[in-house]
């Protein structure tokens, strides 16, 4: 598809590819919707279980786990958001929702983490006796059933599966602290090597937080995405037939997944139209070799001065 301004000098042209909208988005709403549930009945076990075994560890992270659940279904909530088609409120759609659900899972992490790391130092000086047995067994069941869910968010590639997976990560890492806390337990009165685990586990998923958080404010800040080459680009634009020049080269990314290219190429005075068009096509084939999905190329002679040129 061409467009000319109202100018008649220049033309762009725009290539959006639906592959992407729909199989990664429907596959990353499933991922979390199943992550969601599993950890939402789990938390239901777990507070039952911290007061039968009076581990205050347990009903910590039951508390914990509330607030990843609500962060499960507020990220299931965004994913399905995301899906919606561009609008004239949002006329590149509603994938960057997806982002911002990152975000706030992000923030809940580092809240979540806090807390664990303000509960477990109390406990090193003021540790609770507690049932090494029923932690054992609740233990093996957080394992499985977290474990299952970081299964599961494995498959996705979007960001915001990625801050999921993190929380279920923090769980399964959290529940083998738990495991091996109490078969110590059971064995030795050591009760204050849980807590010591669990600031360990803490500073660990603190370190992934920001990196996850520093991904998705590269995507809201609009910088290039770090897989994709601009200087390969450039170059594989410029070898282009009739292309003596480029610029406006801009490469942001939506939500992590799906990228957004335009670019102003600058070719011969003589150039006919069919060579435009020829022209925009090997452009956006070129592109999606360098998994470009939407790209607008607006051809410009050499004879014209661009007010855009940068």
């Amino acid at each position: 598809m061409s467009h000319k301004h109202s100018d008649g000098k220049h033309a762009h042209s725009h290539e959006h590819n639906q592959y992407h909208d729909h199989e990664y988005i429907d596959g990353a709403g499933k991922n979390i919707a199943t992550a969601f549930l599993l950890n939402f009945f789990f938390c239901i076990i777990e507070f039952v279980g911290g007061m039968l075994t009076n581990s205050i560890a347990i009903l910590s992270d039951a508390l914990h786990d509330l607030g990843d659940s609500l962060s499960l279904g507020l990220a299931w909530y965004f994913q399905k958001i995301s899906r919606r088609k561009p609008d004239s409120k949002y006329t590149y759609g509603y994938k960057r929702f997806t982002i911002l659900s990152a975000l706030i899972n992000s923030v809940v992490l580092l809240t979540g983490s806090a807390f664990v790391l303000y509960e477990s130092i109390k406990r090193i000086f003021e540790p609770a006796d507690t049932s090494a047995q029923g932690m054992f067994f609740l233990a093996i069941l957080g394992v499985i059933v977290n474990g299952a869910a970081i299964l599961r968010l494995r498959k996705g590639n979007s960001l915001n599966e990625k801050v999921v997976s993190l929380h279920m990560l923090e769980d399964v890492l959290g529940w083998i602290a738990v495991l091996i806390g109490s078969v110590i337990m059971i064995f030795v009165d050591v009760p204050v090597l849980d807590p010591i685990l669990s600031i360990g586990i803490s500073f660990y998923i603190l370190y992934n937080v920001y990196h996850n958080m520093r991904s998705a404010l590269r995507v809201i800040l609009q910088a290039k995405p770090a897989d994709i080459d601009e200087e390969e680009i450039r170059q594989g634009l410029m070898q282009l037939p009739k292309v003596k020049n480029l610029h406006d080269l801009h490469i942001w990314t939506m939500d992590s997944e799906y990228i957004v290219l335009s670019v102003h190429l600058v070719v011969e005075d003589n150039i006919k139209k069919d060579e435009q068009q020829t022209l925009r096509a090997a452009a956006h084939e070129f592109l999606k070799t360098h998994r470009i999905q939407h790209s607008t190329i607006e051809i410009e002679t050499d004879m014209e001065d661009c007010e855009w040129c940068l």
